[in-house]
């Protein structure tokens, strides 16, 4: 249950946190909720990293279907993806979901290291 509540928390407060603030504030989402979510490590990193994911794809499609996909079709020629507007949106959404799942995997040894030990 707590992995879910920190995925979707991760989601939500990541995008209001991308309104008002640089895209990199996603990873000080992901820092925060791992600090404050005790999950294990690999648990805090696949909540980041799908919470992040799933916004960003998310994200992309809806400003891609806004524009008509003017701006998607043109990048996805530019950069080294084949010219497939899919693999744009997958490899937009990768380095968000690599951004939240190490901020999340961060947060969660810093949680480590300064919490009690348990015997």
């Amino acid at each position: 249950m707590k992995f879910w509540i920190s995925l979707f928390a991760t989601a939500l407060l990541s995008f209001v946190a991308g309104i008002y603030l640089p895209w990199w504030s996603i990873g000080i989402v992901a820092f925060l909720i791992a600090v404050v979510m005790p999950l294990r490590p690999w648990k805090n990193f696949i909540a980041g990293f799908l919470g992040v994911f799933l916004l960003w794809i998310g994200l992309t499609m809806w400003i891609d279907q806004a524009n008509g996909g003017i701006l998607t079709a043109r990048m996805a020629i530019v950069l080294p993806v084949g010219g497939n507007v899919i693999y744009l949106h997958l490899l937009t959404a990768l380095v968000g979901g690599l951004v939240g799942g190490l901020a999340a995997l961060s947060g969660c040894y810093v949680r480590a290291v300064f919490s009690p030990e348990k015997n």
